[in-house]
């Protein structure tokens, strides 16, 4: 291996670039086997770099012809590019290399899906395309020209010159390599404009193939709102003439901000009432406005190189999160978040695929996109803001564009923008972006004589490569209530910085009950020991939407872990008070909808593991199917009230108002399903005007053992909707057996309509197997090996796909030494497979690790 090429990448070995680049010019030839991509790059001499070393990245790549200064060269070629002696003056570098599109169907670089020309560079394809030092910090404009038939041409920046079989684009911004985009096609446009607040009209495309021109209005709105809001809560302002999406059916990832061309899968941004459900719209609207948000976090401000990713990622989250809210519900859109970390980030945490949020070292970029990066990085930026305040968080955002404008930048000069702006001392907080793991902050409680003192205690358990942890700033909100239900201390922050501290509270005239972690302000795991009789009182009283919300999670938490553990049934104390608020008509029919939402089976299965035993999911899954149906005996009348109070018979509307009373309608639907059959069901799956309605009805049926007609029906009326059938694909594993989980993913494999090289279909079928977890964790082993059997068709062909679903292994640890044993062989099969990807290796890598 050469020094260019490392098996293993570290953070301290970064050094800056050699060259830096004043202009890229390109200009692509299309063919489908061999297309031709001349560049020409001016590179000059980095005053900050250490030596002279001139290296290109570059892969796959054929090498027709090279010169500097117009003199013909000829570069070394060495394993992961090229190098060659260069002036150490300013100078130009030419080349032109042949590659081929047809066949690549990795989707990284330049590739064809169904006849349509497409680029994906983030995070190192752009050394597919043509030979240039592919790393983030350096920076520069890019000048385009396509040479195609096709109809429509598009690349970043603003339009030039066109013509007869050309098209030129000119991005005057300086912009990573990652961050270039390439399409073409046969196309058509849903077009919109947009006036921004310094008056510059900006047109907006929504790019797409002719049959999917009815679902784009959506997105085009979606897109309006998102430039309005960064202008208004962030003041940030679009810089280009037009602003262009495409949806892409074969894309392995959701979207990509590349600068003025975000390039999208089709699931992110396509959506009608009849094809897309509320998740699907609120999805859409959200993933939209995030890839917007990069253009000036992410873009204009990028990353001085990968190991910062939670820079530009975590900070876009937290403010697609901010945006979601303002659109939708903060409450709901809070718990959302917390779900979501608790389900995946706290599970990677906990398992050997723990990383910092800012890692160390990696072997393939591709294989950090995760939940710690992404999702654990924004509710940093949340806790930043929540310890500076809304006037501090402003303050510091504004010098931070200020001042990193059109560099690459890491995550301290994000921090010391913090500093210099309020004043604080960041080191220790710092210390979130290097330690892995999730801090667990255990309570103790003291009263005496009108004082009331909190006692809370954090520590961390020890990660791969990571034993010793040392204390993190945590903010805590916490709001103290008397025994009447009445708030005596509102919410305040408290500052845990040490391994233990007290909080002391004086002048109460009755002990208080307390609600701690309001929000979710922090992403740790509280200890706290409360009775059943508190949780049901914070569930009726909390003022804090999220800790009502946790507090009938815990209740449930605490019913289903007796049921399995103890062999207990359902209690009708939880279920009572579970009763009441969800029959609270104050409250919205989507924070209801939550609360009528069990721990997941994977949640279960963690919270046993880390009590000492190993889960079991079959006993799991029983308890929790006992539950539901216990709820559903229980509280029939009122389900049936809420189903029957909150149908809506105006028209159609993906609006948060209007999904939320979907939301709690379907959820009642759900459990009535359980005790009263599928009538219901079936009714409304017969008089469904929309998506949400209609697989809502179908998946009711599929999980009680009915609905074979109606998933035919479903069939036959959705054939010819790629999305659509994906949520068929989905829906019937999903919903299986555990015991027919494994044959079912296996027949939907045999299906002619499964294109296992589609990322959004293999996902589909494979990702609802894994989702299913006492069918994916069957005694049998069989959902392992069908697994693992596509994992390794699927690894030569796409293998960024393939690492990312080797994480339905991941937790493999923490279960009976009967499933340790058939996990632990199907790893070893994929990892002594000959040939096997450099991302794929890696994951099973890291997971075999001791």
């Amino acid at each position: 291996m050469t020094q260019h090429d490392p098996r293993t990448v570290y953070l301290r070995d970064y050094t800056p670039p050699a060259y830096l680049v004043d202009e890229v010019r390109l200009t692509f030839r299309l063919a489908p086997h061999a297309t031709r991509v001349l560049s020409e790059i001016r590179f000059r001499p980095n005053p900050d770099a250490t030596g002279r070393d001139f290296f290109l990245h570059g892969e796959g790549l054929k090498l027709i012809s090279a010169h500097i200064n117009g003199a013909q060269v000829t570069p070394e070629l060495i394993e992961g590019g090229l190098t060659l002696d260069a002036p150490d003056a300013s100078f130009t570098f030419e080349a032109e290399v042949e590659i081929d599109p047809e066949n690549n169907t990795a989707l990284e670089g330049l590739y064809r899906s169904n006849g349509m020309y497409c680029t994906q560079c983030e995070a190192e394809g752009f050394r597919k395309i043509t030979f240039y030092p592919d790393r983030p910090d350096v920076m520069a404009p890019f000048h385009v020209r396509i040479e195609s038939d096709l109809p429509v041409l598009l690349s970043n920046g603003n339009p030039g010159a066109s013509g007869e079989g050309f098209a030129e684009w000119s991005d005057p911004w300086p912009k990573p390599a990652y961050l270039f985009a390439l399409v073409a096609g046969d196309l058509v446009a849903h077009s919109g404009s947009f006036t921004t607040m310094s008056g510059r009209d900006v047109a907006l495309n929504l790019w797409v193939r002719e049959a999917d021109i009815d679902k784009c209005a959506f997105g085009m709105e979606a897109l309006k709102k998102s430039m309005t809001w960064d202008e208004e809560v962030y003041g940030r302002e679009y810089d280009l003439d037009v602003f262009n999406i495409v949806a892409v059916d074969d894309f392995n990832m959701g979207a990509m901000e590349n600068k003025g061309l975000n390039i999208f899968n089709s699931s992110a941004v396509l959506a009608s009432p009849a094809t897309a459900t509320d998740a699907d719209f609120e999805r859409i609207e959200a993933i939209i406005a995030h890839e917007y948000f990069h253009n000036w976090t992410g873009n204009r401000v990028t990353c001085r190189d990968w190991f910062q990713l939670c820079l530009k990622e975590g900070l876009t989250v937290f403010r697609d999160q901010q945006f979601t809210g303002d659109m939708r519900s903060h409450a709901v859109k809070r718990i959302d978040d917390a779900m979501l970390l608790r389900a995946a980030q706290f599970r990677e945490d906990n398992g050997p695929l723990a990383h910092p949020v800012r890692p160390e070292s990696f072997v393939e970029i591709n294989n950090f996109y995760t939940v710690t990066v992404y999702e654990k990085g924004a509710e940093i930026v949340g806790m930043l803001r929540r310890l500076v305040g809304d006037e501090g968080y402003g303050k510091a955002l504004d010098l931070y564009f200020e001042r990193h404008d059109g560099q690459a930048v890491t995550i301290e000069d994000w921090l010391r923008a913090f500093e210099d702006a309020t004043g604080r001392d960041l080191s220790q907080f710092a210390r979130w972006y290097s330690q892995a793991g999730t801090p667990r902050v255990h309570v103790a409680e003291d009263w005496s004589e009108g004082r009331y003192t909190l006692t809370l205690r954090q520590e961390t358990p020890p990660t791969p490569g990571q034993p010793d942890k040392q204390p993190v700033v945590i903010p805590v909100a916490v709001g103290l209530l008397n025994p009447n239900g009445d708030e005596v201390v509102p919410t305040q922050v408290l500052e845990l910085n040490e391994a233990e501290q007290s909080f002391a509270f004086d002048g109460l005239s009755a002990r208080p009950v307390p609600s701690i972690l309001r929000g979710f302000s922090a992403p740790v795991i509280l200890r706290q020991e409360q009775s059943d009789e508190t949780r049901a009182f914070l569930l009726a009283h909390d003022t804090d939407p999220f800790n009502k919300w946790e507090a009938g999670r815990d209740l449930a938490r605490t019913n289903l872990m007796a049921m399995i553990q103890d062999g207990t049934g359902p209690d009708a104390g939880y279920i009572d008070a579970l009763g009441r608020g969800i029959a609270d008509e104050t409250l919205d029919p989507a924070f209801r909808a939550q609360l009528l939402a069990l721990p997941g089976e994977d949640e279960l299965a963690q919270a046993i593991f880390e009590t000492g035993h190993a889960p079991d999911p079959t006993a799991i899954h029983e308890a929790r199917e006992a539950l539901r149906h216990g709820i559903a005996d229980r509280l029939g009348d009122v389900l049936s009230r809420l189903y029957d109070t909150h149908q809506i018979t105006g028209p159609y509307s993906p609006e948060a108002a209007d999904a939320g009373r979907r939301s709690l309608t379907n959820a009642a639907l759900s459990l009535l399903s359980l005790t009263q059959g599928g009538d219901r069901a079936r009714a409304q799956y017969r008089a469904a005007d929309n998506m949400t309605q209609q697989i809502a009805a179908l998946g009711g049926l599929l999980r009680i053992g009915e609905g074979e007609a109606e998933l035919k029906a479903f069939e036959d009326q959705w054939s010819h909707e790629r999305l659509v059938m994906n949520k068929w694909f989905g829906l019937q594993v999903a919903a299986s057996a555990p015991r027919d989980a494994a044959a079912t993913a296996e027949a939907l494999t045999a299906h002619p309509a499964f294109d296992w090289k589609n990322p959004n279909r293999f996902r589909a079928v494979f990702g609802a197997l894994s989702g299913n977890a006492a069918g994916f964790h069957a005694p049998s082993g069989a959902s392992y090996r069908l697994l693992a059997d596509w994992l390794l068709k699927l690894d030569p062909l796409n293998p960024q796909t393939t690492a990312r679903m080797t994480q339905a292994f991941s937790t493999w640890k923490r279960y009976d030494a009967d499933r340790k044993t058939l996990i632990r062989a199907e790893l070893e099969r994929i990892a002594s497979t000959e040939g096997l990807s450099r991302d794929t290796s890696e994951m099973i890598g890291r997971m075999l690790a001791d």
